[in-house]
């Protein structure tokens, strides 16, 4: 396990449930390239309602139903890792947003089972 602590940088991913790169759903194709590049880690939120660039509010209402709920991958890493595997999640990208911002990593260990 590498050791990350300190100054370090969130990218966060913002796509849809439905979003696909090639037959796959976009979060897992995601979540395994950063896995393979050996990114520290990362984590799919799921939304219970949002809207973005096309202004289509997607919602878990009971009224509503989506098929398209907002998803946020979020993954904490050095600058040079975040920015070397930026291209591929560009490249599978074809829509969404993408943010980095610095943050201040406090504790980074496997859990007692793990």
């Amino acid at each position: 396990m590498r050791k990350i602590d300190g100054e370090q940088v969130l990218m966060r991913m913002f796509v849809g449930e439905s979003d696909r790169a090639g037959h796959r759903p976009l979060h897992v194709a995601l979540l395994e390239l950063l896995r393979a590049r050996g990114l520290a880690g990362a984590t799919v939120v799921k939304g219970v309602a949002g809207f973005g660039a096309n202004s289509v509010i997607h919602t878990s209402s009971i009224l509503r139903l989506s098929e398209d709920l907002p998803l946020v991958i979020e993954v904490v890493d050095t600058a040079e890792h975040l920015e070397a595997v930026l291209p591929e999640v560009d490249r599978l990208m074809k829509g969404g947003l993408i943010t980095m911002e610095k943050v201040r990593v406090l504790r980074y260990a496997p859990d007692e089972k793990g």
